[in-house]
């Protein structure tokens, strides 16, 4: 009988990677079930039977993150390996085996060279096609192994013999590619044969050359698209044959007559050749493709390999109805809001035209509108088209199917035109497209409402996952920072998101400007200089957003333990906090320079120049742009919180002397801020100023007000909820803050009371006017009931942190230090409310699986937790003395003293 044995290998972030770009990753796995804690562990690398690295016995509790320190592999190199332990219980059988594959990991690897399509000149931009290229060769021995490495500058698509590589989507990402380009490596050792063989690629705009942004702004990164490529087969001899792009490979316009990721995908199957990638093929008119040297060409050290899963179609969803408005025009409705597109058959007679605009809902005829998400141009202020417009040609074929891939939109209507009919819910596929992370947070109540918000935020957060965490899947795309910096709590409770926001975040490193401004969004297609000249270009450096550098890498921290990568982010953290200090210490706002000549000794930390968004997007309240408004209570406040944390992560990477620098620094502005913005005086009704829910909100989370003062200013953020109608007046930053701050503050009851509020401005309006994700705007209609702004922005739903934290009560650490982080100690402290009479939540940690559930029954609070092995949690009720958890199930009861209120 086997032995319980670690499970849930990984290496770095990923489960058995191909094509990792670093020879020395780092390996981690879960307890076998049943034991407790491990004593030590021992790991082999390569063949069992003669190992390259055994480690023998380590003595240590460690299992996640640990260092492959065995025999470099080199470029192309597998490694297998495998891990037993001591626990509690004994020692465990080996796991099952597992391994990593290196990618090419320097310049000289590369045998192939960048190629460009023949394009004399460059349709103009959303009326772009995909290229084809293509190249046969042949084999003269069977092939025992075989690696397709591949990227490009725009989006690509590689065949062989005709057949598709692989199962990943927008390849190869988004990155900030003047610094990091992500390639693909395929196992293609099935897709060749002896004899004639065909390589071939589909090649588009993507992110590189196509529109990007609220501005629609094309060319970001270059003019022309490009691809590499580097086939390596290996044979049973041991020999090897390397194919490359170079001479030889040829190119054209393809049936994809234009593509792009916002304007969308015009497709004509007259045109397409279903032979094009086989080596049968003739090719002879095809033109040429054209070597590409120089620039960024020449710059092999930016090729990086995968931290994230890639973009995937993960789900598909068959319509809810098919409505017709007339002949030849029907509308589709999904039932659900989504990123992706959608597969259509039934594709009528050869020839037919159609024509799908892509919307998130319907106007008053029941038709699809995108007039709720198109922008502007920001100098005329000329409003853009909202673009997500596919057409497609039928050429007639029996089982014809078109699904674009060069393209996505973010959409749960679709109107299809053209189609002769009748069009039925069979004939239309919902494709939903985003990185393909693991699921790892769930919720249920006994009240559904809260469940379809919890769902909506889920998929919120599915549409805006797009290979970077965009605002919207739909008028912008654009990763904004503040966005991010907002929900990454809630999404690393919803979904493993280490190694998607590691990416991202190297992306914010390599895109900081030189001074430590953080752009308002990552990658930025634009470089320094040419989004500083920008019409936008003086709104870069805003606090809340820009403190994303600091605050994220912190979150993934808490979530998973990962120091590495505080390491790696230390520098831009470094970077921002330094730019916003000696703003603060340099820099006057003028009208307090006209109140007060010189300076008072607290101004030195005081951050009151320069534009920020502000709390942004209050209700009520019109957005102000304006770069000359003090907003010195926001970013003092920002400037406080980032200081404090990048002090604790200088400690933790032991940076004694920096950590004493930015502890004086978050000292001082927490002064400076309390000095400005805090009344003290017990005369006065308000305590801050500006007298607002948001600026009481950031004051309590992020410590601003002393301890004397804590209750008065908890007592009167209550106050302002009650006196707007037991409403939030909260704009972006400090929405998904506002519940814990209250429930923290001894208002849990008014916490409910505002997550239950039927009314606008609330979640559960959204939700009980159709919502199935989360809108920007708590309305979403205008005064005459037309449709407003994105319905698929997620900063709001970081509202369903409250039910992970506080309902079901799974919180972590706020400092952990290495022997908490990454959920090793957590507290389990539910808190019952809202008329609730059960909460469960379920959490795949890095160490197993986190789960709190509890029933009320005549005021019996009976509580059931399930606590992972190699971890310990803090469980904390209603009224009762903290008592410490190992890992097991169990099973706690309590008398309430009152029965939760029902707001």
């Amino acid at each position: 009988m086997l032995r319980a044995r670690p499970s849930h290998l990984r290496v770095e972030h990923l489960d058995k990677p191909l094509g990792i770009d670093t020879s020395r990753p780092r390996l981690s796995w879960r307890l076998p079930r049943g034991t407790r804690t491990q004593l030590a562990y021992r790991i082999q690398a390569g063949d069992p039977g003669r190992p390259s690295w055994d480690t023998g016995r380590v003595d240590s509790a460690a299992n996640t993150h640990v260092r492959y320190e065995g025999p470099e592999p080199g470029s192309a190199a597998g490694t297998s390996w495998r891990v037993k332990v001591w626990t509690d219980l004994g020692e465990s059988d080996w796991s099952e085996a597992s391994w990593w594959e290196t990618g090419l990991l320097t310049p000289h690897a590369w045998q192939a060279r960048w190629i460009e399509p023949a394009e004399a000149e460059p349709a103009p931009a959303g009326r772009r096609p995909a290229h084809l290229l293509r190249r046969a060769f042949s084999l003269g021995k069977p092939v025992r192994r075989a690696r397709l490495y591949a990227t490009a500058h725009g989006v690509y698509e590689a065949f062989l013999n005709g057949r598709r590589v692989g199962d990943a989507e927008l390849t190869p990402g988004f990155t900030a590619y003047r610094s990091r380009l992500q390639v693909q490596t395929y196992d293609v050792t099935d897709l060749l044969t002896v004899g004639d063989n065909a390589l071939g690629a589909v090649l588009s705009d993507g992110w590189f050359r196509g529109r990007h942004g609220f501005a629609r702004e094309a060319d970001g990164f270059g003019t022309r698209t490009a691809f590499l490529a580097q086939l390596t087969v290996t044979h049973h001899d041991g020999t090897t044959t390397v194919l490359g792009t170079g001479p030889g490979w040829r190119g054209l316009p393809g049936p994809d007559t234009a593509a792009d990721l916002m304007d969308g995908q015009e497709t004509d199957l007259r045109a397409h050749d279903p032979r094009w990638a086989t080596p049968a093929y003739d090719d002879h008119h095809w033109e040429k493709a054209d070597v590409a040297v120089g620039g960024l060409y020449d710059d092999f050290t930016r090729l990086t390999g995968p931290l994230a899963p890639p973009v995937r179609r993960v789900e598909e969803i068959r319509p809810v109805s098919v409505t017709p408005l007339e002949p030849g025009r029907h509308v589709v409705d999904l039932g659900q809001n989504i990123n992706g597109w959608v597969r259509l058959r039934s594709l009528g007679p050869a020839g037919t035209r159609l024509t799908l605009t892509h919307g998130e809902t319907l106007d008053e005829h029941g038709d699809v509108t995108t007039e709720n998400i198109r922008a502007f141009d920001w100098t005329t202020r000329a409003l853009l088209p909202a673009g997500q417009i596919d057409t497609v040609v039928s050429a007639g074929r029996p089982g014809e199917e078109f699904e674009p891939r060069h393209t996505t939109h973010g959409f749960r209507y679709v109107r299809v035109e053209g189609h002769p009919g009748p069009l039925a819910a069979d004939d239309v596929t919902g494709v939903v497209v985003h990185t393909d992370m693991s699921r790892t947070g769930w919720f249920t109540s006994s009240d559904e409402r809260l469940d379809r918000l919890h769902e909506a935020a889920v998929w919120s957060l599915r549409g805006n996952v797009c290979d970077v965490p965009t605002d919207c899947p739909q008028r912008e795309r654009a990763a904004w920072t503040g966005d991010w910096q907002v929900f990454a709590p809630t999404a690393a409770f919803l979904y493993d998101v280490s190694g998607f926001t590691a990416k991202w975040l190297r992306d914010l490193a390599a895109d900081q400007w030189a001074d430590g401004t953080v752009p308002n969004f990552v990658p930025d297609p634009a470089d320094e200089a040419d989004r500083r000249a920008s019409a936008e270009g003086g709104m870069n450096g805003s606090a809340g957003w820009g403190d994303a550098a600091v605050i994220v890498p912190w979150e993934m921290w808490r979530a998973y333990g990962d120091l590495d990568l505080l390491r790696t982010q230390y520098p831009s953290m470094r970077a921002w906090v330094d730019l916003a200090a000696h703003r603060a210490a340099t820099r006057r706002h003028p009208a307090r320079v006209a109140a007060r000549p010189t300076a008072a000794p607290h101004e030195e930390f005081l951050w009151d120049t320069g534009f920020h968004f502000g709390e942004w997007l209050e209700p009520g309240v019109a957005p102000d742009l304006d770069p000359t408004r003090d907003r010195g209570d926001v970013a003092t406040a920002y400037l406080h919180r980032s200081a404090d944390l990048l002090a604790r992560t200088a400690a933790l990477l032991g940076h004694p002397d920096d950590a004493d620098r930015y502890r004086r620094i978050a000292e001082g502005a927490r002064a400076a801020w309390q000095a400005e913005y805090l009344l003290t005086s017990p005369g006065t009704e308000a305590v801050t100023v500006p007298d607002t829910q948001a600026t009481l909100v950031r004051a309590l989370a992020f410590g601003l007000v002393p301890d004397r003062l804590r209750t008065r200013a908890a007592d009167r953020l209550a106050a302002l909820v009650r006196s707007a109608g037991t409403h939030l007046t909260t704009g972006f930053l400090s929405t998904g803050l506002l519940l814990p701050v209250l429930a923290d503050h001894g208002h849990l009851d008014l916490a409910y009371a505002l997550l239950l509020q039927p009314s606008p401005p609330s979640w559960l309006a959204m939700i009980e006017r159709g919502a199935t994700t989360v809108w920007e705007d708590w309305h979403g209609t205008d005064e005459q009931g037309r449709p407003k702004m994105s319905y698929n922005h997620y900063s709001k739903g970081a509202v369903v942190s409250f039910l992970h934290q506080y309902t079901a009560g799974i919180r972590l650490p706020q400092t952990p230090d290495a022997s908490a982080a990454g959920y090793r100690r957590f507290v389990i402290a539910p808190c019952p409310g809202g008329g609730l009479t059960s909460a469960s939540a379920r959490h795949d940690s890095p160490h197993g699986t986190i789960t709190s559930q509890w029933r009320l029954t005549d005021g019996d609070l009976t509580l059931t937790v399930g606590v992972p092995p190699g971890t310990e949690a803090e469980i904390r009720l209603p009224g009762a003395a903290p008592t410490l958890a190992g890992p097991g199930t169990s099973t706690y009861e309590i008398r309430l003293r009152s029965r939760p209120a029902r707001p």
